[in-house]
């Protein structure tokens, strides 16, 4: 065999080989892209739809203080943050400093419309329950406490029931909002 064909031949297989390796690789990285983690259904931002009130003797729910809004936001990382308030409460003339003990009363009873926490959470998905370790609190008296809150999900809606005594006859609707997360 002369030289000339033996070197053509080394070639070919060299590039046969190299095209064997890049479409290796180009198929390895495809597969790679269309594999996707796990998805946390938790994850983003959600607006408060509805806050209900089990009525004790009937069993019918309805409308807790005449309504309430607000919105949740949980990570992928387990950091959720949570902010209710009264129905309209940002439609009011009172403004006030933030920082400074010099308010009025009128002011004070409108600050008490507004419920904030941040926490850590986590999921127990067997059971149904997210569980959030405060890490602050709107209220002094609720920081760094461990609230359970049972949940469903139905498409878009998030269900939160609180599981403590107190605020056990709540339940709370959250829509996830669209392109937020």
């Amino acid at each position: 065999m002369s030289n000339l064909l033996k070197t053509i031949i080394c070639n070919v297989r060299t590039l046969q080989i190299l095209m064997l390796l890049l479409f290796s690789s180009l198929f390895i990285a495809c597969h790679q892209n269309n594999i996707q983690p796990e998805q946390n259904p938790f994850s983003g931002l959600w607006y408060l739809d509805t806050m209900e009130q089990k009525d004790s003797i009937t069993g019918e729910w309805s409308e807790w203080r005449n309504g309430m809004q607000g919105y949740i936001l949980y990570d992928d990382k387990g950091d959720m943050a949570v902010h209710l308030t009264t129905k309209g409460y940002q439609d009011t003339e009172l403004r006030f400093p933030n920082f400074n003990d010099t308010i009025s009363i009128e002011a004070l009873k409108h600050l008490t419309g507004s419920y904030v926490y941040f926490a850590k959470y986590t999921v127990d998905n067997e059971q149904q329950v997210v569980e959030h370790a405060r890490i602050s609190h709107s209220n002094p008296g609720s920081w760094n406490e461990v609230v359970k809150r049972r949940f469903t999900f139905s498409g878009d809606t998030l269900t939160l029931q609180p599981l403590e005594g107190e605020n056990a006859d709540l339940r709370l609707k959250w829509i996830r909002e669209t392109g937020a997360d």
